[in-house]
């Protein structure tokens, strides 16, 4: 293509510049060069290939014709449709069953009971005289003053605390350890009656069953007297 343009634009130049001059162009040795034709197309190549050479060009099958894939195997997994993957239909007992209505069956347990409610084991709070409350109770111990009545901690039988059952005299036993309860008798929110049923013996399992989630040990440190310890042996006489 580019010899053909250039032996176009050389002719074209050597015969204008010939008719300018005045001269014949028969006179002027001139060369001349022949007219190239411009090389063919790559588009007219390519229809000289063969079917075979087209066929190479195309990306191979896959999966391969000769793989597993297409082998009709019975090792070879077969995919299930949706049908085969859905569970089972539920029973029709459970197909009728409505939301929030429990199920019928002769094993479930019945939904109603003619047996009277149980009454709760909770103590009851009855109204102390003022100055006597929970705040009253923790600034008395932070005051100093003795709420023991002994000096220093004893070791104490069941019938030495069965002494101290009065009402000016109470001492009472809770996971082992002995306390002087006379002097949170009045500020028992249960009142002082209900303190006083554990009055001179061991009160641990009736305050489990009121009101287990109050600390003992906290609230009567300061009136701790000593330790419940078993009943000695007798001696025997001479």
């Amino acid at each position: 293509m580019t010899s053909y343009l250039r032996s176009w634009l050389y002719s074209g130049t050597s015969s204008s510049a010939a008719a300018g001059s005045g001269h014949d162009d028969t006179s002027l040795d001139v060369p001349t060069l022949a007219r190239i034709s411009p090389p063919p197309d790559d588009e007219e190549d390519e229809g000289d290939e063969t079917e075979t050479e087209r066929d190479n060009d195309l990306p191979p099958a896959f999966p391969a014709l000769n793989s597993a894939q297409r082998m009709k195997s019975s090792s070879v997994p077969k995919f299930l449709t949706d049908s085969q993957l859905m569970p089972p239909p539920p029973p029709p007992s459970l197909a009728i069953r409505q939301p929030g209505v429990p199920a019928s069956s002769s094993l479930a347990v019945p939904t109603r009971t003619e047996k009277a409610p149980t009454k709760s084991k909770k103590g009851k709070k009855v109204e102390l005289a003022p100055g006597y409350g929970p705040l009253d109770w923790a600034a008395l111990k932070s005051s100093g003053v003795d709420l023991r009545g002994v000096d220093t901690l004893l070791r104490i039988p069941p019938s030495v605390l069965k002494q101290h059952r009065k009402r000016d005299d109470a001492w009472s036993a809770f996971n082992g350890k002995v306390y002087n309860i006379t002097p949170y008798l009045q500020y028992h929110p249960g009142g002082e009656k209900e303190l006083m049923r554990v009055a001179g013996r061991d009160g641990t399992k009736l305050f489990a069953e009121t009101h287990a989630w109050v600390n003992a040990e906290f609230m009567l440190d300061s009136c701790m007297v000593g330790f419940l310890i078993p009943e000695p042996a007798a001696r025997d006489s001479d």
